[in-house]
């Protein structure tokens, strides 16, 4: 049970950080006053989605013992939501090449995590 919080966890923090940064790359102006504007907006997400990070991590390392597999976890789910954030917001569709570099970081998470 401690697994699917800490991914749920995980899964919430970190999409909302690629959703923000993903909709700053689309729809807002990228000078300079205006994105420090749209990020001070956003502090209260970022506050939330860290700390959902942040638990994340510490309950996922509490449940496995293995820090170096957690954050390896983190970053391949990571890699998931930036896939989703480049389709909704760009419309773009990953290749070969993308699914086969996911298969190689899932077969280095099921390496790592081995004993």
């Amino acid at each position: 049970m401690s697994y699917v919080i800490s991914a749920g966890l995980l899964l919430g923090g970190l999409s909302i950080i690629n959703f923000i940064l993903s909709y700053q790359s689309k729809h807002i102006d990228p000078h300079f006053w205006t994105t420090v504007k749209f990020q001070m907006l956003m502090l209260p997400l970022f506050l939330i989605a860290n700390i959902c990070i942040g638990y994340g991590i510490r309950i996922g390392y509490k449940t496995s013992g293995q820090l170096s597999y957690i954050l390896v976890a983190a970053k391949c789910l990571e890699i998931l939501i930036s896939l989703a954030m480049g389709y909704l917001f760009m419309k773009e569709l990953p290749n070969w090449k993308t699914w086969a570099g996911i298969v190689v970081i899932i077969i280095g998470v099921l390496l790592v995590k081995q004993k």
